[in-house]
């Protein structure tokens, strides 16, 4: 049922270079755009489906799913850039990454719409993240990868997936505190 990201780990330091001239990027397609996160963030990808779906929780985070005994937190997203929730293809899957927080390995699950291929992009060949103004949320973004003729989103994995803020967007009861606006908990900019 799982796909191991394999023939990586031999090859990569453990600050996910080879050298210090390029880094090894696991890339995926989100709503007709391609995205990426560092390999060494990367446990497995699996087939998606068996999701447990949890009342109350926001619409980007999907359900849980039973890993081998483990209750994995799977996240839409699309769902949590913003967007209207992902339909499931055949072609979707799960991509398990493992996450610190609080100095403690955590394992979220994040649905895609498909995983393309793992790519070495070179340092030289990463741009800074674009300014967009004050209220465009980019803190997520590593920074933007030029491969061939297009760009690449390099996605921060512990801003996308903080797991602080996960739990603060989870909780409804944020919403009556005094200083979080909307826009603050769910990550949007107006």
């Amino acid at each position: 049922m799982g796909e191991r990201v394999q023939g990586t780990e031999a090859a990569v330091d453990s600050a996910g270079t080879r050298g210090q001239d390029q880094a090894q990027y696991l890339t995926f397609v989100l709503g007709g755009e391609m995205y990426a996160i560092g390999i060494l963030n990367i446990k497995e990808i699996i087939e998606y489906g068996n999701l447990t779906v949890v009342p109350m929780m926001p619409d980007f985070l999907r359900g849980v799913i039973n890993l081998r005994g483990r209750v994995v937190p799977v996240v839409d997203l699309a769902a949590r850039f913003g967007r209207r929730v992902a339909e499931a293809t055949r072609r979707t899957c799960i991509v398990l990454l493992e996450i610190e927080s609080a100095g403690e390995a955590q394992e979220i699950g994040v649905m895609v719409d498909s995983v393309s291929e793992v790519l070495e992009i070179p340092r030289e060949q990463i741009e800074p993240t674009p300014a967009f103004g004050a209220k465009i949320r980019t803190d997520f973004i590593e920074g933007m990868g030029k491969v061939a003729d297009r760009f690449v989103v390099i996605l921060n994995v512990g801003r996308v997936f903080s797991l602080d803020e996960i739990a603060m967007l989870a909780d409804p009861s944020v919403a009556d505190e005094p200083n979080v606006t909307p826009e603050a908990v769910h990550g949007r900019g107006g």
